[in-house]
């Protein structure tokens, strides 16, 4: 079965879409402003989903936003615009993660933390439980569960292989599952 990352409705609804595309390209600030508009909360909410707190977020937020400004003039128009912001948003999110990581050097990475018992009569909702992963596994399963990327995409992203994604996202899905109190095949 094959995946296809389709949104059901495309954030990018701006009247008279090919000239604020037109203006942004030239540098119009009044057509920047509303490329800004019309992706700011979609951009946010992929930041906030990758990122830990909200600070990052909006630095993502705005980290994308120039990156956008500068790189207008090289968006070939294959795909949609929408898909080009994102992947710059997704960029930017996963370099905010390394740089907090390298900033952040008490955090102790996913595959050498301690383990810890988990108390079985806990439940939480799918935030509660996203926010308890590490940085780099909620990163994977966002991408790929809600976002659609594929494995070799987010292997390219973050610069790591595809079976680490792949055994990032398998991980975080038992724990995700002991977490929300689902049963987990053995």
């Amino acid at each position: 079965m094959t995946l296809t990352r389709t949104l059901p409705m495309d954030p990018y609804l701006v009247a008279n879409a090919d000239a604020v595309l037109a203006g942004a390209r030239q540098g119009d600030a009044a057509a920047l402003e509303k490329l800004f508009r019309a992706f700011e909360s979609p951009v946010y909410t992929l930041a906030r989903r990758i990122c830990r707190t909200a600070e990052d977020a909006e630095d993502v937020l705005q980290e994308t936003f120039f990156e956008v400004c500068r790189s207008i003039g090289r968006y070939r128009g294959e795909g949609s615009l929408w898909g080009w912001v994102r992947s710059i948003a997704a960029s930017k999110a996963l370099m905010r993660l390394r740089r907090n990581r390298y900033r952040d050097t008490d955090e102790l990475d996913d595959a050498t933390a301690p383990s810890r018992r988990e108390d079985t009569a806990l439940r939480m909702d799918l935030e509660a439980a996203l926010e308890r992963l590490s940085e780099t596994s909620r990163a994977v399963v966002w991408l790929h569960d809600v976002e659609g990327y594929t494995h070799e995409e987010i292997a390219a992203m973050m610069g790591r292989t595809v079976s680490f994604s792949k055994s990032q996202l398998a991980r975080a899905h038992v724990r995700l599952r002991r977490w929300l109190g689902e049963e987990v095949d053995a």
